[in-house]
């Protein structure tokens, strides 16, 4: 059994998703604002539900380069790989904020509960394109 972290890394927010223990389905956590004690966060949440590993989402241009926010994501995830007993893994995310968004919208979630259900829901979709495509 392994349980799988998602993390949607953002300027303001950290959009955080969690596996089952089957490391089947992902399901959006929270978020949590952007802070000096973020990454203390995170790992404490991984330590207690027994990640066996965390997967950062890294927002690639559509060409396949890297933008700024792409390297500030994988700048925090080799933070979390100094700090985290768990391993750590890097997973292209392109369009995923997006497509929560366009998910949220047609749901009719008001602008305010989107605001705060988007993050969560992004890392909700990277991680569950990661869980697919490892368990194919």
């Amino acid at each position: 059994m392994a349980r799988y972290l998602g993390i949607d890394y953002g300027e303001k927010r950290i959009g955080i998703a969690m596996s089952d223990e089957l490391g089947i389905i992902a399901k959006a956590l929270k978020f949590i604002p952007q802070s000096e004690s973020a990454i203390t966060e995170i790992i404490a949440l991984a330590d207690v539900n027994r990640v066996s590993a965390i997967v950062v989402g890294v927002p690639k241009n559509m060409n396949g380069t890297l933008g700024p926010a792409a390297e500030a994501a994988i700048a925090f995830a080799d933070q979390l790989k100094k700090a985290a007993a768990s391993d750590v893994y890097l997973w292209d995310e392109r369009l995923t904020t997006c497509q929560a968004n366009r998910t949220l919208l047609e749901a009719n979630v008001s602008r305010k509960k989107r605001k705060q259900a988007v993050d969560s829901m992004a890392a909700q979709l990277l991680l569950q394109n990661y869980l697919d495509r490892r368990n194919m």
